[in-house]
Order: structure tokens, then C-alpha cells, then sequence
């Protein structure tokens, strides 16, 4: 059995790969840094299993799963981040995603959520699942929008440069002011600084208590 794990910080890669292999000795892993590399290696050798984070330089981890289930509907596909936020849990399974954890998971929350995945089931992490049974709807703000409007708002609202928008996501700076001004209209926000606020009021964006 092989997986991929998919993840921009090698000592990350590289400590999960080997805690991985000492929980499942019948399991070969393999690295991906980007999502770009991701994609070619499963076009090289497609795994039992795919790994990865949902910030990735490059293509993220939203956009390449959905190109891996688009060319590989039955490849499992398990989100492991660092971030909790329920609206980004929905778009991981909306991406088709058949898990979600958070790097804060213990060694045997990975271990439950590889095998039932590969099992053929669905996985999320039990508090995060208990807050999605608890909150099934998405906020209605959020409903009119697509997930590349919803990726490119996510990252605007972290601060992210229209610049590095664009590098992330291959394509120009003009089409990323594009969907901002979209995004104004669809959320009915008139400015970027209006758009934090909204990100947070929604739980897309989490403040750190000072």
C-alpha cells in the first residue's frame, strides 16, 4: 500500500512519513513539497492514499485534490492541516475530500482516520465533526459562491498580495482583482477591510485572543 503525503515543510513531511511507517510497516510513503509535485507524482504512480495540507505554494491543497478526483474519481483523498475552520472543512469535502484532521491530532487520530479511509469510509475529526453536525447549514452569506471565489477569499482576507494570489494560483493579477471585485459584489462588501470582517464573522478567519 502506498500514500502520498503532500506538504510544503519537509521536517513536517518527513516526521509524519516516519511516524506513518511505524504505525502501518506494510505502507510505503512517498513526498510531495507542492501541488504541483503532487499531481505528477500521482500521474506517475497513483497511491492507495493522498495526504495533504490545505496551504501549499502553488496550486493548494483545495485545487489539487479537486484535479485528483477529476482525473481519479476513486483515489481517497485525507485533508491534514493546521487549520480547524469549519467553512474550509466543507470546501476539503466539497473538493472530494473523504477526510479532515488537524495537525494537533494525536498519532491515533491519523492512524483511525488512514484506515477508515482507505476503508472506504469517511473521516473527520471528532470535534470537528460534532461542530459540523451542530452547525449544518453554511452561513448564508457564504452560499452564492463558487470554491475558486471562495479559495481566492480566503486568502484575501489572511492578507494575502493580489501578486502572490496570483503566483499560488497560476493565473493573473488582473483576474485576481476580478474575482475581488466579484467577491465585493456577491458578499456585498465595499471594501478589502470589510471583507476581513466578514471573514471573520463567518469563521472563515480566526482572531487570536491577545
Amino acid at each position: 500500500m502506498k500514500i502520498l503525503l503532500v506538504d510544503d515543510h519537509a521536517v513536517v513531511r518527513q516526521g509524519y512519513a516516519a511516524l506513518l511507517c511505524a504505525l502501518l510497516p506494510d505502507v510505503q510513503v512517498s513526498e510531495a513539497g507542492s501541488g504541483e509535485e503532487a499531481l505528477q507524482k500521482v500521474q506517475d504512480e497513483v497511491p492507495s492514499l493522498v495526504i495533504v495540507d490545505v496551504g501549499l505554494p502553488g496550486i493548494s491543497g483545495l485545487e489539487v485534490t479537486r484535479r485528483l478526483r477529476q482525473r481519479l474519481p476513486q483515489l481517497r483523498v485525507l485533508f491534514f492541516s493546521m487549520h480547524d475552520e469549519l467553512p474550509l472543512v466543507r470546501q476539503a469535502l466539497d473538493a472530494g475530500a473523504a477526510g479532515y484532521i488537524t495537525k494537533s491530532s494525536s498519532p491515533e487520530v491519523l492512524l483511525e482516520a488512514v484506515r477508515r479511509i482507505l476503508a472506504g469510509h469517511l473521516y473527520i475529526e471528532q470535534p470537528l465533526a460534532t461542530q459540523l453536525a451542530c452547525r449544518q447549514s453554511e452561513d448564508p452569506r457564504l452560499r452564492g459562491i463558487t470554491q475558486r471565489e471562495f479559495e481566492i477569499f480566503v486568502m484575501l482576507a489572511r492578507g494575502l498580495p493580489a501578486r502572490e494570489i496570483a503566483e499560488r494560483l497560476c493565473i493573473s493579477g488582473k483576474t485576481v482583482s476580478n474575482y475581488l471585485t466579484l467577491l465585493k459584489s456577491k458578499l456585498q462588501v465595499e471594501s478589502q477591510a470589510e471583507l476581513v470582517h466578514l471573514a471573520i464573522d463567518t469563521g472563515v478567519l480566526r482572531v487570536a485572543a491577545v
